[in-house]
């Protein structure tokens, strides 16, 4: 299964795309950080951020997306953008007709370190090891979009098939 993940964010939006099956190693394809510049209006950058994800999504077919589900931060201000992106994030993925799933934080940390309270440098230390990687995909914002994808692979691969079997039969019919 190929899965692209996506770490919300309006300055820094990271994308990892691995392929895996669950229960086994995953294999990185690539990472990216799609940057959008402060100064610029906000419809600007969530366009700038929707055309960067949309073209992710089409050179590198994956056949699930997965985002980081929004938390409450104390900064209201940063949660808003984060938001905003996650939802252009959710959008992209639905647009090409491929299943989402998003994921809080602390089940991704647990899928890929055993502990839901590691931080970044141990999420970062685990997907380095997890794809055995010469030296830790930088900036941060790339790792967490690679532990989302891992997480996805590992955890919502089986969630994603079975929702799906389920909207056929809701539908009428295998395919």
């Amino acid at each position: 299964m190929r899965v692209l993940g996506v770490d919300p964010g309006l300055t820094r939006c990271g994308v990892g795309v691995v392929e895996g099956v669950p229960g086994r190693p995953c294999t990185l394809i690539a990472y990216y950080v799609v940057y959008t510049d402060p100064a610029d209006d906000l419809p600007l950058r969530l366009l700038h951020l929707d055309r960067s994800l949309t073209d992710l999504v089409a050179e590198h077919q994956p056949e699930s997306v997965a985002v980081e589900r929004v938390f409450s931060q104390h900064n209201v201000r940063t949660v808003m953008g984060t938001a905003q992106a996650s939802g252009v994030a959710v959008l992209a993925g639905a647009r090409a007709g491929l299943p989402v799933q998003t994921y809080t934080p602390s089940e991704v940390k647990a899928a890929v370190t055993g502990s839901g309270q590691a931080d970044k440098a141990q999420v970062t230390a685990m997907v380095t090891r997890l794809l055995r990687l010469a030296e830790p995909p930088k900036p941060a914002d790339a790792a967490d979009a690679l532990a989302l994808a891992i997480c996805h692979v590992w955890r919502g691969g089986t969630r994603s098939k079975l929702a799906a079997a389920a909207d056929r039969a809701r539908r009428g019919g295998a395919r």
